[in-house]
């Protein structure tokens, strides 16, 4: 009888060490995502507005380029002394981290679009490389276009942008990076304090790892079953 008891107590110790902890992680990070939806952003109805501009390869790229993909915007210049190349290195490890996930895109506009031409993004891309930075344009489009139009879309987005001559490198512009989803729509997660992060810091790599699984969120959302209105 002793024997049978400590059996049991052995069979119990193994099965809170070895089995019990895998289940509970599983539920409180990747079944956690299946329960969960992201915030939307901006009035009701509020989309992304319609947009074209031509990227690092000068192929037109706007909302059609989008359609059916999660995408991350940001906005940038060249000849930023100061956060782009933080930000540039933090959309790469974006980039890298949902590699083997499908229908993913990264977009980033320049606010300097009178020198940022295509030939211009295509040099920034080798440069970053060198800096062992990687652009993969499979699904990273850099872009360009009229300075009017990229400004107006900065604030669909959310974000400010503007030319400043006492600023570094002549252009003020966010640092954030700004999570839409596959309607064009804003989406966000919450903080630890379940206030609405709106918006991502592309400076932050806390902020950065909280959008990685923010992504992974939304991409759980589209996977559910759609319920009958």
């Amino acid at each position: 009888m002793k024997n049978k008891t400590r059996k049991s107590f052995i069979i119990t110790i193994l099965f809170l060490l070895l089995v019990l902890p895998p289940i509970v992680y599983f539920y409180v990070t990747r079944g956690f995502n299946n329960f969960i939806n992201l915030e939307i952003i901006g009035e009701e109805n509020h989309k992304i507005s319609n947009f074209q501009f031509i990227n690092q390869d000068s192929i037109i790229v706007d909302n059609s380029t989008m359609k059916g993909n999660i995408y991350v915007a940001s906005f940038f210049f060249t000849s930023c002394p100061t956060i782009c190349p933080i930000m540039t290195k933090n959309m790469s490890y974006l980039q890298k981290e949902l590699s083997v996930y499908p229908n993913i895109r990264f977009l980033s506009h320049s606010v300097d679009p009178v020198n940022d031409t295509p030939y211009k993004l295509r040099l920034y891309i080798e440069m970053m490389k060198q800096k062992y930075i990687s652009i993969d344009t499979q699904n990273w489009d850099l872009v360009t276009g009229e300075k009017s139009e990229i400004y107006d879309i900065a604030k669909s987005y959310f974000v400010n942008v503007s030319e400043d001559s006492i600023a570094p490198g002549g252009f003020l512009h966010s640092e954030y990076f700004v999570l839409i989803d596959k309607e064009g729509r804003i989406r966000s997660g919450v903080d630890q304090y379940n206030n609405v992060v709106g918006v991502y810091d592309g400076t932050n790599e806390i902020h950065i790892k909280n959008l990685v699984n923010d992504i992974k969120v939304l991409m759980a959302e589209y996977k559910r079953p759609k319920k009958d209105k």
